[in-house]
């Protein structure tokens, strides 16, 4: 097991911290619950008992610790604390100590088995019309909780995933690079049209594109919630996958599966015989979509055509803060002819998704995107462009809510519309 989650490794983070309370005027999660123990400060206060074994595991106990991993207070303490490490070790601590709800141990073993997650949707794909009931904005409710908010507004899962609907090489004749295809969970079961737009971008940039048929979920799910031991055998078996192939960079078109190939695995696998090296040699061959298709291998100008509408921009966490791509989807949008672009008042601001937060916290998660979405109406634009399925889902949900009637384009979308 790694060490990296625990107190030795975390113990002069919590001493830096000053207690200024700076973390409260950026924290979302404490914007909506005004309580102390929400905020960063409060739960390093716990956090530090925590790992001391001075106070033991109970679902009150993990409640405190529910935090949407947004990097806002990381990115305004004076002290320079990763405060997220924090927040991860004392999960990982209740974890081990017997502090797994079933939720978490449902999510790990959907996530870490390919296969049976690969059924399981298909078979919910086949069952929609029992499970969900059509909404007046295109998407689906729930008909029965299922773990969803009936008030939740979800997108169908595509009929056929993005990596059953493509070849596994996608070869261009004299190609100036080769590349491995990361495609994460969302973009294979419900976006596959931000894939086919990866791909046709880079091909179409001359780079040829791999798509490893045994990738599976990135494992941040399990990361994030402190299920350290099944996150760990999951970075493994990446590693062994995309580390023995012969390209010149993994593209992904997603800043918390980004974040995994390039921060996340490194940490978990840390000093780990065989596994280490290999994990800094991904982690440096990584790129999101944004940043190699204006740096890398960049996009022919020439060939865009002119797109007609009023666009905004929303910055996903994990890759603005996250992995620091924040100047490349802005480019790309500039870029475009024909587009009118109304920046936001705070473009970084969370969403409110957070992966599994949306799911056990929907009412605060709203809450929280109800501030983007006020944002969103004052630029009076069409569509918002963003970089995270994950946040799409989110956005696209308050739309159908609120009757905004806006659509949701990931970057790579909007730059393959302008290539055809």
């Amino acid at each position: 097991m790694n060490h990296d989650f625990d107190l030795s490794a975390v113990e002069e983070e919590i001493a830096n911290c000053m207690r200024c309370g700076n973390c409260q005027a950026t924290c979302p999660y404490y914007q909506e619950t005004g309580f102390e123990s929400s905020v960063a400060r409060g739960k390093i206060a716990l956090a530090k008992s925590v790992l001391q074994g001075k106070i033991k595991y109970t679902p009150t106990l993990a409640e405190r610790f529910e935090c949407l991993t947004c990097y806002a207070c990381n990115a305004t303490c004076p002290c320079g604390i990763q405060i997220d490490k924090i927040f991860l070790a004392a999960r990982a601590v209740m974890v081990r100590n017997g502090g797994s709800p079933a939720f978490k141990k449902l999510m790990a073993a959907a996530l870490k088995n390919q296969g049976l997650l690969d059924l399981g949707l298909k078979t919910a794909t086949l069952a929609k019309g029992l499970l969900f009931q059509p909404h007046p904005s295109g998407g689906l409710s729930p008909r029965f909780p299922l773990g969803l908010d009936l008030r939740r507004v979800v997108p169908s899962l595509s009929p056929k995933t993005f990596r059953d609907g493509m070849r596994e090489s996608v070869t261009v004749p004299g190609a100036k690079s080769k590349v491995a295809f990361f495609t994460g969970c969302l973009v294979n079961y419900v976006y596959p049209s931000t894939g086919r737009a990866v791909v046709e971008i880079l091909t179409k940039s001359g780079v040829s594109v791999l798509i490893p048929w045994k990738q599976h979920c990135c494992a941040a799910p399990l990361a994030l919630n402190g299920v350290m031991d099944v996150a760990e055998q999951m970075a493994r078996s990446q590693i062994d996958l995309f580390s023995g192939l012969d390209v010149d960079a993994v593209v992904v078109a997603c800043g918390t599966c980004g974040e995994s190939f390039k921060k996340k695995y490194v940490e978990l696998l840390d000093g780990a015989p065989g596994y280490a090296g290999k994990a800094r040699e991904l982690a440096a061959k990584t790129c999101d979509i944004a940043d190699f298709a204006w740096n890398v291998a960049p996009f022919n100008r020439q060939l865009l055509k002119e797109l007609a509408m009023r666009v905004t921009y929303h910055e996903p966490c994990h890759l603005g803060r996250g992995l620091g791509v924040t100047k490349e989807p802005l480019e790309i949008i500039r870029t475009i002819p024909g587009l009118d672009f109304v920046p936001l008042r705070e473009p970084e601001r969370c969403c409110g998704n957070a992966g599994s937060f949306s799911f056990t916290h929907y009412d605060i998660s709203y809450n929280i995107l109800k501030h983007k979405l006020a944002d969103i109406s004052g630029t009076g634009a069409d569509a918002v462009v963003t970089g995270c399925s994950a946040c799409r889902m989110q956005l696209e949900d308050g739309f159908a809510q609120e009757g905004l009637g806006k659509r949701v384009f990931h970057t790579a979308e909007l730059l393959a519309m302008s290539l055809k």
